[in-house]
């Protein structure tokens, strides 16, 4: 791709300068103001509500419950799981409701929306709501939810247990542990995480009584998936239902479903016979945006006497929240049944998983969406069996890896990869980051009082390929000759605008700076396609914005050859221009020109296409010390080294390795929403407890140091595979086995994330607790201390 964006993105100006357009700065012609009436508790059943002094105050529109939406017609949020489970079992799927009807499930649940001519107006009266509750008691782990006598959240999921499914071979994997020379065992949590998009959830309705048409303006992920899961719910075909954004201040995967609040606006619109709208708060988001991770992994790896691994099994117990989400189930499934053994040759693999329903915030994709959770498992216990056999972890790596003579390569679980040379990235990122010089580092760490450690991991993820079966696009002549891209995609910060401008601008030799993509608000009809999710866009949709272009430059051929007077198979295109046997030629530019005003022009062009997932991989090495006085761990240095295929924008790739490191830096070191078992309250509902990165998260580190290791695919044109889950998925186990190798150094064992310096400080200080009780039973009498 050209060379031209070393400047920044094209959207980039003017984002910084105010411009964005985002869900709260809207503005509808007589709209009202909604606020919404929360449970406060997790599990109860609603005996009475009283909004008589709600609808009483001055301003006051409206107060809407539960009862209100099932007499409107509307249903169940929608949920998806394609999968078959154990035995045949469908996802054990209760209804969600717009507002809750008899009974409340996790604190936050909506419970009536309360509309008013201002916001402070709408806050007000939905605090004079009065809810009388019969209280039930809660549970908030998954692991709790599924013994026999917890209690229950609903009729249609006996024990709580949402959904069950193996993936693999099961006999041949206990086969191939009950026969290896050695069996590593190690247990692992990832805990639940609050998304924290820069933009809080808003949203706004309106209903169009003539046509019976809904419009919907909200933070999104796309338009037509949008569409899709309203109509469901609304009951209505998907043409009476428009979704309308403009940008989106991020996502991480928690704008891609339907909320009951969007629902709930369009449902005060028809009501009310105006637009409503909400604007969310950020404590609002922690109670109510879908959250994400929470699994509990027990994971064996079994090797013979020179290292080789012989068979894997995992038992994931995975934490659904309240209700099923559109695509809550499938995350929590996603990592084992596209990349079970990762990176590896493992002739025997199985993956048990099991999902549950608890009374704690429905939980959902999160940036790589299953995909680091496999990534985390995998690479955790490969690390440990590494230490336990006394092999170096990078070396086991070595010899396990599938070689690259080896693709097409298929796994256990029928998924196959295509390309990849896992050798080579993982080759690449040891020199950078110097791996046989570390005995040096830490022994010089040693001397500052410091323990340090370092951790690799060799990742493997899958983009997602989507749920439709085509993306469409339209390229659209404007009259001032540029190009509009109209697409089903939503930018939530990844560039867009930028990388989708170059790919079709280098097809057809226009300067990126005449290619605009348009927003949802100015594509109509809304196109079908799928939505920006799982590192698909680029690679997916891009793909076939390339096929437009090429499409466009096919359709021009022929004013082109009656403009040069020779025949159009006669024509070749290169350099932004046709060119005739005879050395004349026209440009592109030129020709569209000709016919500007045109309606519509003769070059408008409609694709569809779709294509397939690929597979991102790479090796990230992480240096970390740890203060044993204070339990405080600081990055000593993060090596990074990526297989996204062929990279259009490196700016922008790496900007997204950036981000996803932060993000599971974050995870690591500082985050987790954590519930109080007694009562289900959030107890990390702010950013006073819950913990974000914050700016200069690498400390005194020299900074990430990034680079590419690119095998193309042959899955799509562009041989790009995606780079949006890289920093996260290779990040977070590189960075946990960075923690645990230095606390071995002091004689702790693993902990679990997130490592706080207390968690490390008790961890080593339980090691030397049993150091000096070891010590002490072994002294003669006369010799032994107390331990404190």
């Amino acid at each position: 791709m050209n060379d031209a964006m070393r400047r920044g993105r094209l959207e980039d100006a003017r984002l910084m300068t105010g411009g964005g357009r985002y869900a709260d700065d809207w503005t509808l012609p007589r709209q009202a103001h909604a606020a919404f009436v929360r449970a406060d508790r997790a599990h109860a059943r609603i005996v009475s509500l009283d909004a008589s002094q709600a609808r009483a105050r001055p301003g006051v529109v409206a107060v809407l419950t539960g009862s209100d939406a099932k007499a409107a017609g509307f249903g169940s949020l929608p949920n998806f799981m394609p999968a078959k489970g154990r035995n045949g079992m469908s996802l054990m799927a209760p209804p969600r409701p717009v507002l809750a009807g008899d009974t409340v499930r996790f604190v936050g649940e909506a419970i009536a929306i309360v509309v008013a001519e201002s916001r402070a107006a709408a806050q007000d009266a939905a605090a004079l709501v009065e809810i009388a509750y019969e209280d039930l008691p809660p549970v908030v782990a998954a692991q709790a939810a599924l013994a026999a006598d917890a209690p229950r959240l609903h009729a249609a999921a006996p024990g709580n247990l949402a959904f069950e499914i193996d993936v693999g071979a099961p006999d041949a994997a206990a086969a191939a542990l009950a026969g290896a020379h050695k069996v590593v065992r190690l247990r692992m949590r990832l805990p639940r995480v609050v998304a924290s998009p820069m933009e809080p959830r808003s949203c706004a309705g309106a209903f169009d009584a003539s046509s019976g048409t809904y419009t919907l303006i909200a933070c999104i992920q796309g338009a037509f998936h949008m569409r899709g899961q309203l109509a469901s719910t609304l009951g209505v075909t998907v043409d009476k239902v428009r979704v309308l954004a403009e940008d989106v201040g991020g996502s991480f995967g928690v704008r891609s479903n339907a909320y009951p609040e969007d629902l709930a606006v369009l449902l005060a619109a028809r009501h009310c016979g105006r637009p409503v709208k909400w604007q969310g708060s950020r404590s609002e988001s922690f109670l109510s945006d879908e959250q994400g991770r929470d699994s509990l992994i027990e994971g064996e790896l079994g090797l013979d006497e020179d290292g080789r691994m012989l068979g894997m099994r995992f038992d994931f117990t995975g934490n659904l929240g309240a209700y099923p989400t559109m695509i809550g189930p499938v995350v929590h499934t996603l990592g084992a049944s596209v990349c079970l053994s990762g990176v590896y040759a493992i002739p025997a693999t199985h993956a048990r998983m099991r999902v549950a329903y608890t009374n704690t915030v429905p939980t959902a994709a999160y940036r790589g969406a299953g995909r680091p959770l496999m990534s985390y498992a995998i690479e955790r216990l490969v690390d440990a069996a590494a230490h336990e056999i006394g092999m170096d972890p990078a070396a086991l790596r070595a010899k396990n890896f599938i070689p690259a003579t080896a693709f097409p390569y298929k796994l256990a679980n029928n998924t196959t990869y295509d390309c990849g040379d896992f050798a080579t990235a993982q080759t690449r990122a040891m020199h950078a980051a110097d791996w046989p010089g570390f005995a040096a580092r830490r022994a010089e760490a040693k001397t500052r009082g410091r323990l340090r450690g370092i951790g690799m991991a060799c990742y493997i993820e899958a983009t997602n390929p989507g749920f439709l079966p085509a993306d469409n696009v339209q390229l659209r002549v404007t009259t001032s000759g540029d190009i509009l891209i109209h697409a089903a995609t939503q930018s939530n910060g990844q560039g867009h605008a930028t990388t989708f401008a170059q790919i079709v601008g280098s097809v057809l030799g226009l300067p990126v700076e005449r290619i605009r993509l348009a927003t949802s608000t100015e594509t109509a009809p809304q196109l079908e396609g799928n939505l920006t999710s799982g590192s698909r866009s680029l690679a997916s949709l891009g793909s076939v914005l390339m096929k437009a272009a090429e499409a466009l430059i096919e359709r021009g051929r022929t004013p082109a050859a009656t403009l040069l007077g020779v025949r159009a198979e006669e024509l070749t295109f290169r350099e932004g221009a046709y060119r005739a046997p005879d050395g004349t030629s026209v440009a592109l530019a030129d020709l569209i020109a000709r016919h500007a005003g045109a309606t519509p022009h003769p070059l408008d062009t409609d694709f569809s296409g779709r294509f397939g997932a690929t597979f991102p991989n790479g090796c990230h090495i992480a240096e970390v010390e740890i203060d044993p006085v204070t339990g405080e761990v600081t990055l000593a240095a993060y090596t990074a080294c990526d297989d996204v295929g062929n990279v259009v924008n490196r700016q922008i790739v790496e900007g997204q390795v950036h981000g996803g490191l932060a993000q599971g830096f974050g995870e690591v070191f500082s985050e987790v929403a954590a519930y109080d078992e007694a009562n289900g309250q959030l107890l990390t509902g702010g950013y006073l407890d819950y913990a974000l990165p914050r700016a200069g998260w690498t400390g005194d580190a020299p900074g990430v140091t990034a680079l590419h290791s690119p095998v193309p695919t042959s899955v799509n044109p562009l041989g790009a595979k995606g780079a949006g889950e890289a920093g996260v998925t290779g990040g977070v186990p590189a960075l946990m086995n960075a923690v645990c190798d230095a606390l071995r150094q002091g004689g702790a064992e693993q902990i679990d994330m997130p490592a706080t310096p207390a968690r490390v400080w008790r961890a080593l200080r339980g090691a030397r607790q049993r150091h000096a009780v070891s010590s002490n039973a072994s002294a003669p009498p006369s010799t032994r201390s107390t331990v404190k």
